[in-house]
């Protein structure tokens, strides 16, 4: 009699382990507590609020680009960061800012769902593509290239077009969906490289200090998929579908050991962020000094940026020219180009000098 009704009991509903009075709708990943749907909209609204204010993200007056992609993690930054923004007078200006890669059947259906998200939230919206700052789409450039190094390409341009979209804006500071899961993805990375020097900047809730926009990561210690969960409960509107171009991506290696270690310990996740940043990097390593790009003036450790230099192998015809390491990459890149074999002259659609 005893054991079944102990059976019962443990069959029965749990109770929300923080309110103690509705029932507990899910478990949280990163905590593994029984929560009801109110108090997990509470305590992921708070934390995020927590570490804006402990990391000083934000000051009043200020104008925040948001990296709007469409997806999951900038659709719940947006409608996030407005929601705190009136509960807490942040004081903030929030706009957002897509890029427009030119990915037929991937972007361009994402692009609709920022477009909604920019009449849902009341969020101005600006959109840069590829094709306006660089003369190729990534269609044009997988074209060329194929699958094996397109994501180099993009993350590159990406990046630039990014700055440059908050350079229009004329805003204070870039905001990403980045998240924690991301962030101990990029520390793997990094190691797995030997890149020194992304190490020891990597796991930075901000970024880019020095430079004309600093990025920072409110997401930094949240967890994907709490913010799924959150999308979810919430119904916001995003696009979930993954980039057409990227199923064999050198990132996704990472990220399925990372999603193996969470199963096992969830914890994991903020124990690798928490190495990446009590890395101490040894003072005898030899660090690339930052300068600005000879041509189009972005931000720089050679004489051209890494997107200048991708740029011209595209329009001479020679799309590995800047993938890898290769010795003297920027040597003779200076000279012009004729135009050979159908290909676009370099000076046709240059990189573009950043207006900040």
């Amino acid at each position: 009699m005893e054991v079944a009704e102990a059976k019962s009991k443990k069959a029965g509903p749990r109770q929300c382990s923080t309110c103690n009075e509705r029932r507990a709708a899910l478990k949280r990943p990163k905590t593994l507590e029984q929560i009801c749907r109110e108090c997990f909209y509470a305590v992921f609204e708070e934390e995020i609020h927590q570490v804006i204010v402990e990391n000083q993200l934000f000051k009043p007056g200020e104008r925040i680009a948001i990296g709007a992609s469409g997806g999951k993690d900038s659709t719940v930054l947006a409608y996030v960061l407005s929601e705190l923004n009136r509960r807490h007078n942040y004081g903030l200006d929030l706009f957002l800012l897509s890029v427009d890669e030119g990915i037929t059947g991937y972007r361009d259906d994402s692009l609709e769902t920022v477009k909604r998200n920019e009449i849902q939230y009341g969020l101005p919206l600006k959109v840069v593509s590829y094709k306006d700052l660089y003369g190729w789409t990534m269609d044009e450039i997988v074209k060329m290239i194929g699958l094996k190094n397109n994501c180099t390409f993009c993350g590159v341009f990406r990046r630039q077009a990014l700055d440059r979209g908050a350079a229009m804006l004329k805003v204070d500071k870039l905001a990403t969906g980045h998240n924690a899961d991301d962030i101990a993805e990029t520390v793997l990375l990094n190691i797995l490289r030997g890149d020194i020097a992304r190490l020891s900047r990597c796991t930075s809730i901000t970024t880019g200090e020095d430079g004309p926009i600093p990025r920072c990561k409110p997401f930094k210690y949240t967890y994907e998929k709490e913010i799924v969960m959150y999308a979810y409960f919430k119904r916001l509107d995003y696009f979930s579908t993954e980039c057409i171009y990227s199923p064999n991506a050198y990132r996704g290696f990472a990220r399925e050991f990372i999603k193996d270690l969470e199963r096992i310990r969830p914890r994991a996740i903020l124990d690798i962020i928490k190495s990446g940043e009590n890395f101490r990097i040894s003072t005898s390593a030899k660090m690339p000094e930052q300068g600005t790009c000879e041509r189009c003036g972005y931000i720089s450790s050679q004489k051209w940026c890494k997107a200048c230099v991708l740029l011209d192998g595209l329009n001479r015809g020679l799309p590995k020219l800047g993938i890898g390491r290769a010795r003297g990459l920027n040597n003779g890149l200076e000279k012009d180009s004729k135009q050979t074999n159908g290909t676009k002259n370099i000076q046709s659609k240059q990189c573009g000098t950043l207006d900040f």
